[in-house]
């Protein structure tokens, strides 16, 4: 999985003037330095790679969270281990399934910010499934299917299509058949905090997006009373439009 991520990182970044960026010498004054990237389901902590290398190159502490996806409960802890590690302010980050993680960890007192990115945002007693119900139906969501274990996937024939239409379809199909399964108790469980309620919070929406329609990404936005930007790409838009990400987190490590 870290290859093909990294391969599809390389192939979008590759002669762009950010690959050969300088670091800056200090960050803008006031700046949170941490960032701390939460993935998705179904892939792992690379798909935040080009991300994590702009803000790296500009001076930041980039922490990449690896998610386990058996519970909600494990990844939040997983996410509170890295924050636990951080040394000041703290941006927490989040990518689709990711958005819960955050939503649910970033109570933490050094969170000084949360950043959606095509990500679910839910309330006190919502779930994955509870959104997913409520929301608009799409390609994606109805392609996700549990095995004889329980484990759920996106179906390999739509997963392409529906996840990653924009980025190369031999990544994309590398990334359809090295899935990374999400535990259906993950799915069905239930975030007891809104950190976004008591945080400056920000929204990345993808207007091409095959997973999470882009107005169920509105309307979290405009329910969190996010800061929002829009970009016209798929879910995987923390790759194709890296540098339009990293810019809103950091625009959302100046916020007070």
């Amino acid at each position: 999985m870290q290859n093909i991520l990294l391969s599809a990182a390389t192939v979008l970044l590759a002669g762009s003037t950010l690959a050969g960026s300088v670091r800056s010498a200090e960050l803008p004054q006031g700046a949170a330095h941490n960032i701390v990237l939460v993935h998705g389901a179904f892939v792992d902590q690379t798909s935040w790679q080009p991300v994590a290398d702009i803000l790296t190159k500009k001076g930041y502490n980039v922490t990449l969270v690896a998610n386990p996806l058996t519970s909600l409960a494990a990844d939040v802890d997983a996410t509170k281990q890295a924050l636990a590690k951080q040394n000041g302010r703290t941006v927490l980050v989040g990518h689709s399934w990711g958005g819960l993680v955050i939503t649910q960890a970033g109570n933490d007192p050094k969170v000084s910010a949360l950043v959606y990115v095509s990500a679910f945002a839910p309330d006190v007693g919502q779930s994955l499934a509870t959104l997913a119900e409520s929301g608009p139906a799409t390609e994606g969501s109805a392609a996700i299917h549990p095995d004889e274990k329980g484990n759920l996937y996106i179906d390999r024939k739509v997963f392409p299509s529906a996840v990653a239409a924009d980025l190369p379809p031999q990544i994309a199909v590398s990334l359809a058949n090295h899935q990374l399964p999400l535990n259906h108790t993950a799915f069905e469980a239930p975030v007891d905090t809104a950190a976004w309620r008591d945080k400056p919070t920000f929204y990345v929406i993808s207007t091409k997006d095959q997973v999470i329609a882009p107005e169920a990404q509105k309307y979290f936005a405009t329910t969190m009373k996010a800061r929002t930007t829009e970009v016209a790409g798929s879910h995987a838009s923390l790759v194709v439009h890296a540098k339009e990400v990293a810019a809103m987190i950091e625009m959302a490590a100046l916020a007070k």
